[in-house]
């Protein structure tokens, strides 16, 4: 995470170019991280370069975060409650798209949906209790980022796992 976060503060040093770097590799990045997320939750050792792996699908990546922000966004415009419950619904969809290259982002955006139909509470709850952790975060100016964001992120990782082997209900309306 700390190697995602000096490339991503790298960028945006560079005036003007670096802000559309950033919002280029910013996404294939994510999905390099959700790829070593995902090793370790399967027992694999993270290795830097499977962080660079996510640059293979950047399109993709790409694609996948301006779906996700323009449909919550447009949920949220219903009220914010809407777009709360769109965000989780949508908030899979990157792990799918990691351990489904092959997929396109709105594939993965539809199978996110689809996982998350029945566990969006869930979801949330589990979100709530982070709480505590980012006032620790807060609280130490930062530092304590160096283990919640990996513990959060693991958690959620897990909680992917938990759920994408469910049998879900097939019908998932947008």
């Amino acid at each position: 995470m700390l190697i995602v976060v000096a490339i991503s503060a790298a960028c945006n040093l560079v005036p003007g170019i670096g802000t559309i770097a950033s919002i280029i590799i910013a996404p294939a990045l994510s999905i390099g991280l959700y790829l070593v997320f995902l090793d370790m939750t399967y027992g694999k050792d993270p290795e830097v370069s499977t962080l660079f792996n996510g640059f293979q699908y950047t399109g993709k990546a790409l694609w996948l975060t301006i779906l996700v922000g323009v449909f919550t966004f447009l949920w949220a415009l219903l009220f914010y409650i809407p777009g709360i419950v769109k965000s989780l619904s949508y908030s899979m969809s990157y792990y799918v798209l990691a351990e489904n290259p092959n997929m396109t982002a709105r594939e993965a955006l539809n199978v996110s949906k689809r996982i998350t139909n029945g566990h969006k509470m869930d979801l949330f709850v589990l979100s709530l209790s982070f709480i505590p952790w980012l006032l620790l975060v807060m609280v130490t100016c930062g530092i304590a980022a160096i283990y919640v964001a990996p513990y959060m992120q693991l958690t959620i990782t897990n909680f992917y796992h938990e759920i994408k082997d469910l049998p879900q209900v097939e019908t998932v309306v947008e």
